[in-house]
């Protein structure tokens, strides 16, 4: 049971983190049916914005999803890589976060290859760099937020 320990602390949640973006690749959050949601929102929230606009803005919070969810998946994946060790005088190394995000763009590719088998979905490669640009925007801050600590 100890040998299974560290598999539940580091990689179990981003394992189900995984699933959760796979899930998500899904017909059922596709553009269509998010827009039902989404757009009547944005008409409540900004009703003078014309129809077109609307839309640009829907996308526009589709693409911060991705970014976002890309961006917890790189930090789930650098600490599974990572499994710190208490007082470890190095809390960065470049490898680790090389690998997470070397994870987070195969994963990425991965997910759109899925979407090309569901009807409502496209795979755009668009997406698999923006995914990217996530995971690398989130270990970069947690570096930036590492020196920054050191400092103080």
């Amino acid at each position: 049971m100890l040998k299974l320990r560290p598999f539940f602390k580091y990689w179990l949640p981003t394992l189900i983190w995984m699933a959760l973006i796979f899930s998500a690749s899904s017909d059922s959050h596709s553009y269509e049916h998010s827009s039902r949601f989404v757009e009547p929102f944005l008409h409540w929230l900004f009703p003078q914005m014309p129809e077109a606009q609307v839309k640009e803005f829907h996308l526009v919070i589709r693409k911060c999803g991705h970014l976002t969810e890309y961006a917890v998946l790189a930090l789930l994946l650098w600490r599974a890589v990572r499994r710190p060790v208490k007082n470890d005088p190095s809390p960065w190394i470049w490898p680790e976060a090389g690998l997470a995000l070397a994870i987070v763009f195969l994963y990425g590719a991965s997910d759109e290859f899925h979407q090309i088998f569901v009807p409502t979905r496209t795979a755009q490669v668009s997406d698999v760099f923006i995914d990217t640009a996530g995971g690398a925007a989130s270990l970069l801050a947690l570096w930036m937020i590492g020196r920054w600590r050191k400092r103080w």
